[in-house]
């Protein structure tokens, strides 16, 4: 009995230091969300406290209403929320589906020069967008891809780094496995549909997951190439909010509900997923 006590503590003492850096890292969302309740000018004169205030609905309903955007020329908050989503589904989605057939190629298909392919591939990984930006933008504004979707996120797709983890996930197959597909006649295409495909479900949630918050998150080069309300994203609403506040009436409350708003498409997708996606990044065999 008298064995089972220290374990007992250090259970606790180990719970008690993850709750506490849990905290820690919930304490800036949790001042943003108090600070939205207040009203915009005592975020400036430090009245905000560590308890909700009573400003809440108000500042909720008119920013979801459009309200807020309005009055500083802002475009409505459900069209950047729309815009996001647009976004992050077609680049995550997109890369997903770039990388799969790549990946799949440098695997499985003999052709010269594969490993000098995939490092090429591998090593555009230290070209991020910041440092191409420039010819980015201007292959860009050649093609007319300025205002839309497309030019949102066709330069964001292709991704070395999900066609790097799809290969050694496809490294795992059993080569065993390979070799009955090839003895059972099936062709490259159905063994990738049929076989491979299943096998990388989970790193595909997993992928996709991050690639969904890579695209939420993206701020620059929408900014770049979008000069009309209309495309929008709420990443540059949330700054342009911030603008606003410095430059004129303090509108600090709806700059943190728009930064609240913006985070639940993201933690919903995590959530959602959740199980996938740990499977997908701790499993490594199959």
């Amino acid at each position: 009995m008298n064995g089972h006590k220290p374990h007992r503590v250090r259970t606790l003492l180990v719970h008690l230091g993850l709750i506490l850096a849990a905290a820690f890292m919930a304490m800036p969302l949790w001042f943003a969300f108090v600070a939205s309740t207040y009203q915009g000018g005592d975020f400036i004169s430090g009245h905000v406290g560590w308890l909700p205030g009573s400003n809440f609905w108000n500042t909720y309903v008119t920013t979801l209403n459009g309200t807020a955007a309005q009055a500083l020329a802002l475009p409505p908050m459900g069209s950047a929320l729309l815009n996001s989503l647009i976004m992050a589904m077609l680049i995550a989605c997109g890369k997903i589906l770039i990388s799969l057939p790549s990946a799949y190629a440098v695997t499985y298909f003999n052709f010269p020069f594969r490993s000098l392919c995939f490092w090429v591939i591998f090593i555009t990984l230290m070209l991020p967008v910041e440092v191409r930006i420039v010819p980015t933008f201007q292959v860009a504004a050649t093609l007319g891809l300025l205002n839309s979707y497309a030019g949102l996120t066709l330069p964001l797709i292709a991704s070395a780094t999900a066609t790097f983890l799809f290969r050694q996930t496809f490294l795992t197959v059993p080569d065993e496995l390979t070799e009955a597909a090839r003895i059972d006649g099936a062709s490259p295409l159905r063994f990738f549909i049929d076989v491979v495909i299943p096998l990388s479900r989970t790193n595909i949630a997993a992928l996709f997951v991050i690639l969904f918050i890579y695209g939420w998150n993206q701020y620059l080069w929408p900014l770049l190439v979008t000069t009309k309300a209309s495309y929008s994203t709420i990443v540059m609403t949330v700054g342009r909010l911030s603008e606003a506040s410095g430059e004129g009436d303090p509108v600090w409350n709806y700059t943190m509900a728009t930064a609240i708003l913006a985070l639940l498409p993201p933690v919903f997708v995590v959530v959602a997923m959740q199980r996938l996606f740990v499977r997908g990044l701790v499993e490594t065999e199959k």
